[in-house]
């Protein structure tokens, strides 16, 4: 089994669980919308994706690169609040930032000269794929915030979960296609899923 469709697959259910918990009292206490649905089904692909990409940036670079350059959400978040809700910053926070953005380009510049050092097959891609998911990870904070400060928690879980298990049951079923199509299902096989 590969190590790729345990993190999907787990990814899968998480957003089942969100969706059957909050979906669930969702329904129960009559809530209406009171954003489209279609925001949500944004909110799922960024979330779903930035994971995805992150989890996959592991076959190209190193564990240490890639938990580094995780970090990079921190600074996209501030950004993305700054612009999107007016927060201001004093100049503690932009120094923090600033050393943080430095040690990402060092982590970077690293990879780049130590390739015979790193275990990865392809540094750049996999460190982008980082980037690509901490940048997504931004979005999806930033919004999810925003949602639950100016529209409702529990409508957010149940869409999120929603339309995140969807995307996440699609994904499985595209990029682990042969896996799937070629693995002896039997209760053993469904139990592994879990270690």
């Amino acid at each position: 089994m590969t190590h790729l469709f345990k993190v999907i697959w787990r990814s899968f259910f998480n957003y089942v669980l969100l969706t059957v918990v909050y979906g669930s009292t969702f329904i129960i206490r009559r809530k209406t919308l009171k954003v489209r649905w279609y925001y949500y089904l944004l909110l799922a692909i960024l979330d779903v994706e930035g994971n995805f990409s992150v989890v996959k940036a592991y076959q190209y670079t190193s564990l240490t690169s890639v938990m580094l350059l995780d970090c990079w959400t921190i600074p996209c978040v501030l950004l993305l609040i700054w612009l999107f809700i007016k927060t201001k910053y004093n100049i503690g926070q932009l120094i923090g930032v600033c050393i943080c953005i430095l040690g990402l380009v060092l982590v970077i510049l690293s990879d780049v000269h130590a390739k015979d050092r790193s275990r990865g097959s392809n540094v750049l891609l996999g460190d982008a794929l980082v980037i690509i998911g901490a940048i997504l990870y931004a979005f999806t904070n930033v919004s999810e915030e925003f949602l639950i400060k100016n529209v409702d928690f529990l409508e957010l879980m149940t869409f999120l979960g929603l339309f995140g298990s969807t995307i996440s049951g699609i994904q499985v079923a595209i990029v682990e296609r042969k896996f799937l199509a070629n693995t002896s299902w039997n209760r053993d096989v469904i139990l592994s899923f879990s270690g």
